[in-house]
């Protein structure tokens, strides 16, 4: 049987804790992965072209290594306190996945948004205006998911 994953949607804010939390070797386990992804992408450019290649930037390089650590954390939280903590670590991951789902939503509005500005206006605009477009998008997203969960 399926269990459904409770969802929720808090409004974003910095949490300087977490810092003490995080190790070096999952930052840095994040800056190989992405740093690799970009390098992979980059080689497929130069032999394919640059269409195909930006097709492998829009990876998501950082999410695999996130949802992991934050399984993970979630896990050996509820360990601590003797319980097993391998749903509550899945649907940490879940939760994260949404937010890369809705975050995708963006990074597609600022791909568009280069395609169609860059033949026409200077760099620099091109990518304000990306930079803007992918924000809205963004920000407008989350807001409707967050007020869809908090309606049921």
């Amino acid at each position: 049987m399926m269990r459904r994953v409770q969802t929720f949607a808090p409004k974003p804010h910095l949490n300087w804790r977490a810092l003490k939390t995080t190790r070096w070797y999952e930052l840095a386990l994040r800056f190989v992965f992405g740093g690799a992804i970009t390098v992979i992408a980059g080689e497929l450019a130069k032999a394919y072209g640059p269409v195909f290649g930006g097709l492998f930037l829009a990876f998501p390089a950082i999410f695999p290594a996130t949802a992991t650590l934050i399984e993970k954390h979630e896990k050996e939280r509820k360990e601590k306190c003797g319980m097993s903590g391998a749903v509550r670590g899945r649907e940490a991951a879940a939760l994260c996945a949404r937010g890369t789902e809705t975050g995708s939503l963006g990074l597609i509005s600022f791909g568009i948004s280069v395609w169609l500005l860059a033949p026409r206006l200077n760099f620099a605009l091109t990518l304000s205006i990306a930079l803007c477009t992918w924000f809205a998008v963004s920000y407008s997203a989350w807001n409707m998911q967050r007020r869809r969960v908090c309606s049921h």
